[in-house]
């Protein structure tokens, strides 16, 4: 892929760049030459130094500091990729969903993207170029009421965000692009199929196959890989895209359904 794609000395900042399908973007980013900064609130062993800024993105002071952050050690950004995200919420439905809940949800996944774009984008409109990329998820099409119902529609709230901010700035320059997964293969997918696989008293597949179901199905037959999610990441960062703008492509194995 490094002969075919390469992002040579791009300034790139990639939020929640720690783990999962965010690591593996930081790894591929920094193969195909670019510089890059991600932020979390800590630092894993194998991330080095110059690559991490340690910040509470869920907040609007840890925004900034990543922003300034960025400014200092890059120089500016000519790439944001937006994939800080996740649920917490208990499961029980929208009746189980306080004020508390609500809130940490939308502080996940929508605002530390509103507030990061809001310090950088626009000084890459004043230079006439940029990408920006929201990571949404299939959940806003596809919600699952027992559990996800905020999660679910943050990464809606965030998906018309990025259009309509696409719409304002593409022509001056700045593509802003969404990439919406499906289930991911990670870490913490991982333990949650185990623990699906133990209550049900079935193996690591069985519990695999919970997951799917409970999703409507990947007609595919598998979750997708962290670094899949990278790669299509990478091609929309790079002037190999240098048409698209204000669309989302999903990579969900085929979950969602067309008419």
């Amino acid at each position: 892929m490094t002969e075919f794609l390469m992002l040579q000395g791009k300034r790139v900042l990639v939020s929640g760049g720690t783990k999962g399908a965010g690591a593996a973007t930081v790894s591929l980013f920094r193969e195909l030459g670019g510089r890059v900064l991600t932020a979390a609130r800590s630092k894993p062993a194998v991330l080095a130094d110059d690559t991490f800024v340690a910040a509470d993105l869920m907040t609007e002071e840890g925004c900034a500091s990543v922003a300034e952050a960025a400014r200092r050690r890059l120089g500016g950004v000519d790439i944001v990729v937006h994939m800080l995200g996740g649920s917490a919420a208990p499961a029980g439905g929208f009746a189980a969903l306080g004020e508390a809940e609500w809130r940490r949800e939308l502080d996940l996944n929508l605002f530390p993207a509103v507030r990061l774009d809001r310090h950088l984008v626009p000084e890459m409109v004043r230079n006439g170029s940029g990408v920006v990329i929201h990571v949404t998820s299939i959940q806003r099409l596809l919600p699952l009421p027992e559990a996800t119902t905020a999660y679910a529609a943050a990464k809606a709230a965030l998906s018309t965000y990025s259009k309509s901010l696409s719409k304002e700035v593409s022509l001056k320059g700045v593509r802003v692009v969404r990439v919406a997964p499906g289930w991911i293969y990670t870490d913490s997918s991982n333990h949650l199929a185990e623990r699906l696989a133990r209550e049900a008293g079935t193996d690591l597949e069985g519990g695999k196959k919970i997951i799917m179901d409970s999703i409507g199905g990947i007609p595919i037959g598998r979750p997708t890989r962290p670094e899949e999610v990278a790669n299509l990441i990478a091609f929309l960062a790079s002037d190999r895209a240098a048409t698209i703008t204000g669309t989302e492509f999903v990579i969900d194995g085929g979950t969602v359904p067309t008419a």
